[in-house]
């Protein structure tokens, strides 16, 4: 990308974290006898959550997977998927998610553009989930139940280059086909910690992990409390839907840290009196948090922290964080905060076949740079050129994505301000759409010869 005088772009950058262990595997801080998963049904100490990491890595190397493989894991969200994660990592593999509100097509085409190794499922229900167990069968890819593992693998974790991919996340595509989003190690880890960190996670918290596979927040709800000694409790998609009942686990389990939607932190508010003893902070991602709402939250939950967060799934997700103050609900869009850990944000405007740094209180496109920013697209040259490049600003080994996003720097130290986006993305509660890839969808059905999709709120 061409950059007029690159040298004094404006720029936002994160105090450079250089004691960030971004080379080690996730499995060297699992160790001890606390607690450290629960799912209302079972109970995993560090100790037990190794030993079954171990196991389900056995299972998948007697399946071939080695070393760059794509080990596809779905079925419901409980305990289990913690050490899945793990033992795709022992194994130097690519952890690729499967939402189980996949239907079979999609799963099926998902493993055949990934050319997925195998099907790992985490249900404790055999029949649990139909439509992963046919979208394994209808690609031909061999399906593996985590709850078979029996031989554990001896072998020291193959993490190899702290580059190495680690995880793929499909987004909404526009032309019609979701992308697939490559996060290395380095960059996953430097998110985790970044939580751990700007959040003060320690042996004390409770974490609730509230997401979707499909969603980049779930990685770090299920991984980030690990590296602090924390807890993480999943809590069951029906209960996540269920405002009364989260609550009810809320103050049940002690969460100290809660993420979730606007959309959904609003029923929340609508069924809770007063703070959860236990909870420290409250977390708003995904979509925009009206100042509105934040109000409520402040005036609702004294004494709990709120932090609003921005991120694209491309850059490992989160690059912001910001708590809201009674001060900024004069804004009509909240700030979504400044850099996290060795994070580069650069707001640039088009200047004929150029870009151009735009100054504080300027409203521009939004560039990140840094440790967090993925490697593209699974086998998608094009669309990966057309949104990262080589970074004209930093590093010569480094990349910038474009986010699409319209921003503003509030001050010449930040923090940023978030407009909404400059193409026809759209966000229904937290996800990620693009009207286009509803479109390609609906032509294709032999009886529709054109359409418009427009979202409304």
């Amino acid at each position: 990308m061409n950059v007029t005088d690159a040298g004094r772009a404006w720029r936002l950058r994160s105090h450079r974290a250089e004691d960030l262990p971004l080379d080690r595997p996730l499995m060297s801080w699992i160790r001890g006898d606390r607690v450290a998963v629960r799912d209302g049904e079972r109970v995993l100490t560090y100790d037990r959550l190794g030993e079954e990491a171990r196991r389900i890595a056995g299972l998948l190397a007697e399946a071939g997977v080695g070393p760059g493989s794509v080990v596809m894991v779905g079925g419901r969200r409980g305990g289990m998927l913690v050490p899945a994660f793990l033992a795709i990592e022992l194994l130097g593999a690519v952890y690729l998610p499967c939402d189980a509100s996949w239907p079979a097509r999609r799963v099926e085409s998902t493993l055949i553009r990934t050319d997925a190794a195998v099907v790992l499922t985490v249900d404790d229900d055999p029949d649990g989930s139909p439509e992963v167990v046919a979208g394994a069968a209808a690609a031909g890819r061999p399906l593996l139940r985590a709850g078979d593992a029996a031989n554990a693998w001896e072998g020291e974790a193959r993490l190899g280059d702290p580059r190495a991919p680690r995880y793929v996340l499909f987004t909404s595509g526009s032309t019609g086909a979701p992308k697939g989003a490559v996060v290395e190690h380095r960059g996953m880890l430097n998110h985790l910690f970044s939580k751990v960190r700007d959040l003060g996670l320690g042996p004390d918290d409770v974490v609730a992990q509230t997401a979707p596979l499909g969603f980049d927040i779930s990685i770090w709800q299920l991984l980030a409390p690990l590296l602090a000694g924390g807890q993480v409790v999943v809590v069951g998609d029906e209960t996540v839907a269920d405002p009364e009942a989260l609550a009810a686990v809320v103050r049940r389990e002690g969460v100290t840290v809660l993420e979730l939607v606007p959309a959904m932190l609003r029923l929340l508010l609508d069924v809770t009196a007063e703070a959860p003893p236990a909870l420290r902070w409250l977390m708003a991602t995904g979509e925009e948090l009206p100042p509105r709402l934040a109000r409520r939250c402040l005036a609702r939950l004294p004494g709990v922290g709120l932090m609003n967060a921005y991120g694209p799934t491309e850059c490992s997700d989160d690059v912001t964080h910001h708590v809201v103050t009674a001060g900024d609900l004069v804004l009509r869009h909240l700030p979504v905060g400044t850099p996290v850990a060795n994070t580069d944000l650069y707001v640039l405007a088009p200047e004929g076949d150029r870009w151009r740094a735009c100054g504080p209180g300027e409203a521009g496109e939004l560039f990140v740079g840094g440790a967090g920013v993925g490697r593209g697209y699974l086998d998608e040259h094009d669309r990966t050129r057309e949104a990262f490049f080589r970074d004209p600003f930093g590093a010569a080994d480094g990349r910038v994505y474009r986010t699409g996003d319209a921003v503003r720097m509030l001050g010449p130290g930040g923090p940023l301000q978030y407009l909404g986006r400059v193409d026809r993305q759209v966000k229904v509660s937290g996800v990620r759409i693009e009207p286009g890839e509803v479109e390609a969808a609906l032509r294709a059905h032999p009886e529709v010869s054109d359409c418009a999709v427009v979202a409304r709120e």
